[in-house]
């Protein structure tokens, strides 16, 4: 296992450069890359098997993660970026002109670590499962793993695609869901409630996992480590799991409004102060 504090020093090195990020453009979405940090980091730092070092596009031999919400491309960035796919100094070119570092992710500059261009929401999901049918036929017994928006799941390709992974048995598949209960326009129960999704996906024939804490860096790991426990089992897993959105910045947290606003230099240097430097700053 990778060492804990180092890790964690990963999550709080990562909120920081989120919030830098998008404040030095004035635009992206700081919210839901703050709550996913944990997600990020476990995943890239414990959990996968990948190789930053030599990226290609297929994938072969190693475990591969899609982001299907892709507006939270800044937490996506900085652990590319802090876990060896790209230099750290390339984040000073986000959401700039000509950049690799697109807002949302994109694959014809050649950043590695995307393999999927993402942000139109609920496709991602499909994406995922034909990587997993694809590692299937290849005998490439790695697993593929993807993140969805809570509000994503209002999207009906999801269901589509969830129906199909069933009926295909795509048991080498781990979706994780990031239930933050907020979206761009507010709650998203009071915009379109998903009703009981634990009901839902195991009604739709799939192996379902809770995680109550999905800002706690251990119980993510142990999350994805569960799941991948019920792999091989006929189904495709899926993680729910509850983050804050905006989490590590107290003025960001418990509102939806974060979701897409970038902090102005007073709200900056006020979240930078509540985040300290463990890795440097880019």
């Amino acid at each position: 296992m990778a060492n804990i504090s180092e890790l964690k020093n990963l999550c709080a090195q990562t909120r920081r450069d989120i919030v830098r990020m998008v404040h030095a453009v004035s635009s992206g979405h700081p919210g839901g890359s703050l709550g996913c940090v944990e997600y990020l980091v476990a995943l890239y730092g414990e959990v996968m098997k990948h190789n930053p070092g030599n990226f290609n596009m297929d994938g072969t031999g190693e475990d591969v993660f899609f982001l299907s919400n892709g507006h939270i491309s800044p937490v996506f960035y900085s652990v590319l970026s802090r876990t060896g796919y790209f230099p750290v100094s390339e984040l000073n070119t986000f959401r700039k002109l000509n950049t690799r570092l697109q807002g949302h992710p994109t694959t014809h500059e050649g950043l590695p670590g995307v393999r999927v261009a993402s942000g139109s929401l609920g496709q991602g999901m499909s994406v995922a499962i034909g990587a997993a049918l694809a590692k299937k036929l290849n005998h490439d017994d790695r697993v593929v793993y993807s993140l969805h928006g809570d509000g994503e799941l209002q999207e009906g390709q999801i269901w589509e695609a969830a129906m199909y992974a069933a009926a295909h048995k795509v048991d080498n598949y781990i979706a994780t869901v990031d239930y933050n209960g907020r979206q761009i326009d507010g709650d998203v129960d009071k915009v379109l409630p998903l009703g009981n999704l634990k009901a839902k996906f195991e009604a739709f024939g799939w192996i379902v996992l809770e995680n109550n804490e999905g800002n706690d860096l251990e119980k993510v790991i142990a999350s994805l480590n569960d799941a991948k426990m019920q792999l091989g089992k006929g189904k495709p897993v899926v993680i729910l799991m509850k983050t804050e959105m905006g989490m590590g910045v107290d003025y960001m947290m418990g509102t939806h409004k974060w979701h897409g606003s970038a902090p102005n230099d007073e709200q900056l240097k006020k979240a930078l102060d509540q985040l300290p430097v463990t890795l440097g700053d880019y």
